[in-house]
């Protein structure tokens, strides 16, 4: 069989390794020279922490194997089983992680409430003052900015991947073959559109009424921390965010404590991941109303590095990178992914929404299965 992917972020590249897994050939075609989407501007989190019981848990805790997996075969990945901790700085907030850890699934997760001690005990780099601290043995990282490209590499080295970085496809040609802005026509017996954040053009052609939004965010980088940071770190506005913190003791914090007002109006949480060079990326904020700004704005920024010195101790080293990026989400949130039939021997796939980077090797191995591949 011969597939063709369109889309080189990581949910695209992750459908490329399962069919060169299974034996098939593919053709993978990107618009840029490669991916410089949501797939390179995100954390490189394998979050488990905070998912949706059910599904959307199921498909990540399968993902986790997954990215282990493909991290044992390709070390450049930089796979690490971190874990994270999510930290709470009052006993409203503790209460939440209390009610998290009591959870019938938290075992599966690999959560643990930790008072403070034992929290620094996991991450010395935690000196600030806190009351305690929710900790996810099954969080991990990779590093998102050159993930994409060391998976590449392998799958040159397979023999049956192809890849043509600069092509934008722009029409699906009859059954199964897609024509690129170049005038080239590529055939295959299987299309799969993975364009992530791209839903206008041919996306649009194929399926106007497609049921995702592009969701807007901010993030940064920092010079190396100059010592480790042993595990991921989340702050308690995580807990306002992800569906798995959903509780009576976060109503009651809800009622009781009020977000700062630069977090409550950009929609934000704190997540903190340290790259392989030392360096923490820190994020994010949430724009859900297009159109965008073009621009970033500052008090975020401002905020997260005030949240993040509270709980290091410590001055933050200097910022030397800021970007903006925007992924796509279903509208129903509920879905991992939207995964349509838009011709006969082209799918669509897309709308992971923040999920992308954790859940992808596991909704390719899906589509994978459901295409008999």
């Amino acid at each position: 069989m011969r597939v063709i992917v369109v889309g080189a972020g990581v949910l695209g590249t992750m459908h490329a390794w399962h069919a060169v897994e299974r034996g098939h050939d593919v053709l993978h075609i990107e618009r840029e020279a490669e991916a410089r989407g949501a797939s390179v501007r995100n954390f490189g989190q394998i979050w488990i922490s905070g998912r949706a019981g059910g599904e959307e848990l199921t498909t990540a805790l399968r993902a986790r194997e997954l990215w282990e997996g493909i991290g044992a075969r390709v070390p450049g990945l930089d796979f690490r089983a971190i874990g994270s901790l999510t930290v709470a700085r009052n006993a409203a907030e503790l209460a939440v992680a209390e009610a998290a850890a009591r959870r019938p699934d938290a075992a599966a997760r690999g959560y643990r409430l930790l008072d403070a001690g034992r929290a620094r005990d996991r991450n010395p780099a935690l000196r600030g003052e806190f009351a305690g601290a929710l900790w996810c043995e099954r969080d991990a990282a990779v590093e998102p900015r050159t993930a994409q490209r060391v998976l590449k590499e392998v799958l040159l080295g397979s023999g049956r991947y192809t890849y043509l970085g600069g092509r934008e496809v722009r029409e699906v040609v009859g059954e199964r073959a897609v024509r690129d802005d170049h005038g080239d026509v590529h055939r295959g017996d299987a299309v799969l559109l993975c364009t992530g954040a791209w839903l206008g053009g041919l996306v649009r052609e194929l399926v106007p009424d497609l049921p995702v939004r592009r969701v807007r965010l901010q993030m940064m980088q920092t010079d190396p921390l100059g010592e480790p940071l042993t595990t991921s770190v989340a702050d308690a506005d995580s807990f306002r965010y992800y569906p798995a913190y959903r509780s009576d003791a976060l109503d009651a914090l809800n009622a009781g404590q009020a977000q700062a007002p630069t977090a409550a109006a950009h929609k934000m949480q704190l997540l903190m991941v340290q790259r392989a060079d030392g360096g923490l990326t820190i994020g994010d904020t949430h724009e859900y109303e297009a159109p965008f700004a073009f621009d970033t704005v500052e008090e975020p920024y401002e905020h997260l590095t005030g949240v993040v010195e509270s709980i290091l101790g410590r001055p933050l080293p200097r910022i030397r990178h800021r970007w903006a990026g925007v992924y796509a989400q279903c509208t129903d949130t509920a879905r991992v992914v939207h995964r349509q039939q838009a011709r006969d021997g082209v799918w669509l796939v897309t709308g992971p929404g923040g999920r992308g980077m954790t859940c992808s090797p596991a909704i390719a191995e899906t589509t994978a299965n459901e295409l008999g591949w």
